[in-house]
């Protein structure tokens, strides 16, 4: 190939990579008065959950759900303006979940504490939120509960059983901000653990056969 040729191809191959489209990662759903979506039934559960929405979830951004944001915001030291935007919805995300959270921290209660106490039950469900909101961990309650090697329920497949209605009442109990736990982002059976790691890990409480830890 000639010199002249070789400049060529080199141009033309300039020109392609320099008008492809910069991909941008998907931004949060923008939500105000008047909106009608998806996204608004899983903004209306997110805040009945957390006690901002006391009405029946329709999927439209009405005034009840404007005074509900506004309540939220307010509390978690956000500009009232009763406009969910980005910053509002990773507050909301690090707080609470959604229906399809809910139905995964009920698996996972089912799967690693069927057999201890309510109390028990509903701390597993609060490692989960205690690691939701922490930044060593995954950003989602999927990303947590499937991290490899996170739970045993998942790496034995007890988390797919089918949850009783106790695990779904811990998991909403834990997910409202009830924490046994005092703040633990572990737990360990004392009796089958054979990490050295895990003993290591600063203990803060013992509920039934689990013991909490940070």
């Amino acid at each position: 190939m000639k010199k002249w040729q070789i400049i060529t191809c080199l141009f033309m191959l300039l020109a392609m990579i320099t008008v492809q489209p910069v991909q941008k990662a998907d931004a949060a759903a923008y939500l105000a008065y008047g909106t009608n979506s998806g996204e608004v039934w899983d903004l209306q559960y997110r805040l009945q959950l957390l006690g901002f929405f006391h009405s029946k979830l329709d999927g439209v951004y009405g005034k009840q759900t404007v005074n509900a944001v506004k309540r939220f915001q307010k509390q978690y030291g956000l500009p009232a303006d009763g406009i969910v935007g980005a910053q509002t919805w990773s507050k909301l995300k690090q707080h609470s979940v959604n229906a399809k959270e809910m139905e995964m921290l009920a698996h996972l209660v089912y799967g690693e504490a069927r057999g201890e106490s309510y109390k028990g039950q509903v701390a597993v469900a609060a490692v989960v939120m205690n690691r939701l909101q922490s930044s060593k961990f995954p950003p989602s309650i999927s990303g947590i509960i499937f991290q490899p090697g996170a739970f045993t329920a998942v790496d034995d497949g007890q988390y797919w059983l089918t949850p009783d209605k106790t695990a779904y009442k811990a998991a909403w109990d834990a997910a409202r901000g009830w924490d046994p736990t005092y703040g633990a982002t572990y737990y360990f059976n004392p009796a089958t653990a054979t990490s050295k790691w895990i003993w290591s890990r600063p203990q803060i409480t013992t509920i039934g056969r689990h013991i909490f830890a940070a």
